[in-house]
């Protein structure tokens, strides 16, 4: 019993004893560490005390896109401890090649009546993408925060990593080191953060004084063997920086880089996007932009609760400034 007490505690941050109180439905306890409490109970995996199981945890639905990039998982522990802070239950619903849709997901969180809904990327993301199933947590007035991108029309807040200074650090850094030959590995042309990071690549490179040549921008899905193949592409353009949309690009890239018989930084130098788990570890480390996952986490929270409170919460987008990390992947231009 002490053991257990003991763990939830340190779950919730509160006292053995504030648990206690909880465990045993005595006074002297605010309603929200209560439900942090009991909810911290069904994370950790035990029963519930007999007199209080018949009270439903409350539940959040938090939407990914995948689990294979691991700036996904990261948001996801973020955002679901945030949660279980405040007494709500993550869902967590993994969208897969050929398993259960975006769209299924929000039936199947509209039956199990949750409480809200967090996206960290989707179909909302792709300008030419569906957005119908979207407006069914309007109709029914159901609090949902996006992240990434916002939907014109429904209403949602959403928060964002703001992908033009991302762009713009990353292009930088590059043309101070001399590059002048620069190639891009995007998401599909209607995915809203990849047009937002073309646009301003375009206009920093303008702003440099360099041509911007849409034939090295290279359209990739996300993974690492898309980067391979985009970057076998680029390579062929005579490029010795690249600039990537997400790290497992960039890590693809690399790959790419060195079959062509070249070295990173020394013949190519290669930006990631993300500063995801162990870019620090590979080699070269992964020069990167990080997304400021902590505190867009928080706002995420922030914005979802003030939904669930009843309050009135206009639909912008919450832009949040990156963080260009620089290691060794990325080095002076190779002269001639």
């Amino acid at each position: 019993m002490s053991r257990r007490l003991a763990e939830v505690a340190r779950k919730v941050g509160v006292s053995e004893a504030t648990v206690s109180r909880v465990l045993n439905d005595k006074p002297g306890v605010s309603e929200s560490t209560r439900r942090a409490v009991l909810t911290a109970l069904d994370v950790l995996g035990y029963e519930r005390p007999t007199k209080l199981r018949g009270e439903r945890p409350r539940l959040v639905g938090l939407v990914l896109p995948e689990l294979s990039n691991p700036i996904f998982p990261a948001f996801a522990e973020v955002v679901g401890g945030a949660l279980a802070q405040n007494g709500y239950t993550p869902v967590l619903c993994t969208q897969t090649a050929g398993g259960i849709s975006e769209s299924d997901y929000i039936d199947l969180l509209l039956q199990q009546q949750v409480s809200g809904v967090v996206f960290a990327g989707g179909l909302y993301t792709q300008e030419a993408g569906s957005h119908e199933h979207y407006e069914k947590l309007r109709d029914v007035k159901l609090p949902t925060v996006l992240v990434s991108a916002p939907v014109d029309g429904l209403g949602f807040p959403a928060v964002s990593c703001d992908d033009a200074v991302a762009t713009q650090l990353a292009v930088r850094h590059l043309v101070q080191l001399g590059h002048t030959r620069i190639g891009f590995v995007l998401g599909p042309k209607d995915h809203v953060p990849s047009r937002r990071k073309v646009e301003a690549a375009e206009q920093e490179l303008e702003r440099a004084g360099i041509a911007f040549e849409p034939s090295r921008v290279v359209r990739s899905l996300y993974s690492l063997e898309s980067g391979q193949a985009a970057a076998t592409r680029l390579l062929q353009t005579g490029v010795t920086g690249i600039v990537c949309a997400s790290d497992p690009l960039a890590l693809g890239v690399i790959r790419a880089v060195r079959r062509a018989g070249l070295r990173v930084p020394q013949d190519v130098s290669v930006v990631g996007y993300d500063d995801s788990a162990l870019m620090g570890c590979v080699e070269p480390p992964l020069t990167t932009v990080r997304q400021p996952i902590e505190p867009m986490g928080r706002m995420v929270m922030e914005l979802l609760t003030q939904q669930i409170a009843g309050e009135t919460v206009a639909p912008e987008e919450f832009l949040f400034e990156p963080e260009l990390v620089v290691r060794s992947s990325t080095g002076p231009a190779a002269t001639a």
